[in-house]
């Protein structure tokens, strides 16, 4: 069973920058996608940005030039770092993945980012 395990989150300053990861027990070319969903207080699940298994990337308009994913194909590792955080950006951030050979969606437990204003 594959595991997606985050860390990273946590209390910064708008304006300010902040990274995410997520560590998968497997490897990540296993996955057809990888990606970062949030949810925000009272609000519906929102994907914040995918990346491929060939590395294209796409990302919600409310965050483009401001957060970036990437991965370590050596550590099977997925990053997503915020910059010009906002209180908007205040959410659970989740990581996700959809398996390449099952197309099983696997998630993390979610990680908390605050950004106050």
């Amino acid at each position: 069973q594959v595991q997606l395990v985050e860390s990273g989150g946590g209390l910064v300053q708008a304006g300010g920058s902040l990274s995410v990861s997520c560590a998968s027990s497997g490897s990540i070319f296993s996955f057809n996608t990888m990606g970062w969903y949030r949810r925000a207080p009272e609000k519906q699940r929102e994907l914040v940005a995918t990346i491929s298994r060939s590395g294209n990337k796409n990302y919600t308009d409310s965050v483009k030039d401001r957060f970036t994913i990437s991965r370590d194909i050596t550590g099977n590792i997925l990053y997503l770092q915020m910059n010009s955080l906002k209180a908007e950006d205040t959410a659970v951030y989740y990581c996700y993945a959809r398996g390449r050979y099952n197309s099983a969606d696997y998630w993390g437990q979610g990680t908390q980012v605050t950004v106050s204003s």
